[in-house]
């Protein structure tokens, strides 16, 4: 038994297992507890979403339906490992069921069958809804499997709970498939050696550490400027031919890269289709939205991949 941890904790506890986390406006608070209790927690529900695109799932999840209000959810997980926080508290995702499943998540033992709705979930479990049509067609990207494993143990982590806590929505409530494509007996693995994964403490010294000699003074960081990055980012290819390589714009092409928004084998100097469509991703990484989300460099941004990967920012 565990009282619901708070929503900073939760949030924290996302990004310390190296999740890029959205938050939307409110989320602390978008919740259904006027409809009854939230806790004690026991486990987490995964989902699938039946939905497309990312913008399209979270504001369905957010919103909900006129039959079923939101928030659907804590948080929409999407194609490319994003986890988008809509809501926190009660939220309409598992719906009732088992509660001979309950038991078993509260032991952390193998589920039973679930042939009963009977047991509120709503109030129970954490909830997870993941962007996928659920034809067992659409695919799952490693990236997002990756995603619901470390959300799935943050959430562990915060209560002490094994992987038997992490369970999919169809063994939870009878008739439901969610998720379709892959397993949860794989997911809950994925979950174990997450939880396996902790910092090992540091052996004791055995023998007496040497004078600390003096550090090299560091080397110059190089510097990107800002007006040539928006140029480059502006011209269009079919106008204006091979593009310019810019060491700038390999620099910043390396830090995204690094980021994992744009490929590897994408990086050569110039800031051409895909380099922009990476930047936008930061953009909307760092909260921007819509056409402030363009891909074109702004300072602020900038600055702050800048912070992250070694180079300082020029006009």
């Amino acid at each position: 038994m565990a009282a619901p941890a708070t929503a900073s904790a939760f949030l924290a506890a996302l990004r310390a297992e190296g999740l890029t986390v959205v938050t939307y406006p409110g989320w602390e608070t978008h919740n259904r507890n006027h409809k009854g209790p939230w806790g004690p927690v026991h486990g987490v529900v995964v989902h699938h979403t039946v939905t497309k695109g990312t913008a399209n799932t979270v504001r369905i999840c957010r919103e909900g339906y006129s039959t079923l209000p939101g928030p659907l959810c804590h948080g929409v997980i999407a194609k490319d490992g994003t986890v988008h926080l809509i809501g926190y508290g009660r939220t309409n995702h598992a719906g009732s069921g088992d509660p001979d499943v309950l038991r078993a998540v509260i032991d952390e033992r193998p589920a039973p069958v679930d042939d009963e709705a009977t047991t509120d979930g709503n109030r129970h479990f954490y909830g997870f809804e993941c962007e996928n049509v659920g034809d067992g067609t659409d695919p799952w990207p490693e990236v997002q499997l990756d995603a619901i494993a470390r959300a799935s143990a943050a959430v562990c982590r915060l209560h002490d709970w094994g992987p038997r806590s992490v369970i999919g929505h169809r063994e939870w409530q009878p008739g439901k498939p969610d998720p379709v494509g892959f397993t949860m007996d794989s997911m809950r693995d994925r979950v174990e050696a997450r939880l396996a994964d902790k910092p090992k403490p540091k052996p004791p010294a055995t023998k007496p550490t040497p004078p600390a000699k003096p550090k090299p003074a560091p080397p110059k960081q190089p510097v990107v400027s800002l007006a040539r990055l928006i140029a480059a980012a502006r011209r269009d290819p079919a106008q204006q031919g091979t593009p310019v390589s810019y060491a700038g714009a390999r620099i910043v092409e390396e830090a995204l890269a690094a980021e994992g928004l744009l490929a590897h084998s994408l990086i050569d100097g110039h800031f051409d289709t895909a380099t922009r469509t990476a930047y936008g991703r930061w953009q909307a990484r760092q909260g921007y939205r819509g056409a402030d989300a363009d891909g074109i460099p702004g300072r602020q941004t900038l600055v702050r991949l800048a912070a992250r990967h070694d180079f300082t920012v020029a006009a």
